[in-house]
């Protein structure tokens, strides 16, 4: 029966990038982007977001900044599907790993993952990691002034504290966390009934901005089979459907993300939450492909 367990009851973090970065789930569920994972399977391992910058000469713009986290933010998103997918083969040959063991696992791999994408990536764009990151808190510290570089960076953050479980979106040196995604504030436990009403409400308006978004590329002539447009939707779906979805717990059940992906953590193995969870991603699976959306 184990098999069957681990079908209808996935861990927390296979369920990750359904739930705490939205479209880190991108698409179609933990498992659809692997073609375009290969590229990013080189060994990484992380710095801190300091160390990880560029500079072009002592001269780096917003522009820059945006187009490397851009850059980061897509190839480590195709390193968590792989590490989904990973965990799920582990787990479909009947193996559990405890859900704490598990997260300090994925965290160390993308961690390590990070390191060598962002060597790679400043490489490619002839940026020093120190004068980047000098850059990147300059413009964070105007973040009305540059709201394309917040966006950026924030949607990063995202990526990383769905995998992490640590509250880093809108992180600055200066001003350390903002508490838009539960960081600071006192921490609601929620039950497994109130998770279920939470992960369905939380996908139903991710899958309808994800759908809109779609055909809103569709009815602008837009082909979503070409990667190059692919690519421009995983980056507005990501930032516009998460932020959507986000709102809504918030708004309409006093939940917060911190709050939310702790109750994941806490019932996944519960037989309805992971049914529940588990339909969620089907359905919108099928949403997007009726939409267009093309399965990678």
């Amino acid at each position: 029966n184990t098999n069957n367990e681990t079908k209808t009851m996935p861990s927390s973090t296979t369920t990750l990038a359904a739930v705490a970065a939205g479209c880190t789930l991108l698409a179609y569920g933990a498992s659809r982007l692997t073609s375009s994972s290969k590229k990013a399977s080189t060994d990484v391992a992380i710095t801190d977001l300091d160390d990880e910058i560029l500079s072009e000469e002592d001269c780096i713009s917003a522009e820059d900044v945006v187009a490397i986290f851009d850059k980061l933010f897509l190839t480590m998103q195709n390193v968590v599907v792989q590490l989904s997918q990973q965990v799920q083969q582990i787990q479909m040959s009947g193996q559990m790993i405890p859900e704490a063991q598990l997260r300090g696992l994925l965290k160390a791999e993308f961690e390590r993952a990070l390191v060598a994408c962002q060597a790679q990536v400043y490489e490619e764009n002839d940026v020093d990691a120190d004068c980047l990151e000098e850059a990147t808190w300059e413009f964070m510290e105007e973040a009305d002034k540059y709201p394309k570089v917040k966006r950026a960076v924030e949607r990063f953050q995202k990526l990383y504290e769905s995998i992490s479980g640590e509250d880093v979106v809108g992180w600055t040196p200066s001003k350390g966390t903002n508490n838009s995604s539960g960081g600071g504030a006192a921490k609601k436990e929620l039950s497994a009934e109130e998770l279920i009403k939470a992960a369905t409400l939380y996908f139903e308006t991710l899958t309808e901005k994800m759908v809109d978004i779609a055909k809103e590329y569709v009815a602008a002539g837009k082909d979503l089979k070409d990667p190059k447009v692919s690519q421009q939707y995983q980056m507005e779906a990501s930032s516009d459907a998460n932020d959507a979805a986000e709102e809504k717990l918030k708004s309409e059940m006093d939940i917060v993300m911190s709050d939310f992906r702790a109750a994941v953590d806490k019932h996944s193995r519960v037989p309805a939450v992971g049914q529940t969870l588990g339909m969620l991603q089907i359905k919108q699976q099928q949403e997007l492909m009726a939409a267009g959306v093309p399965m990678m």
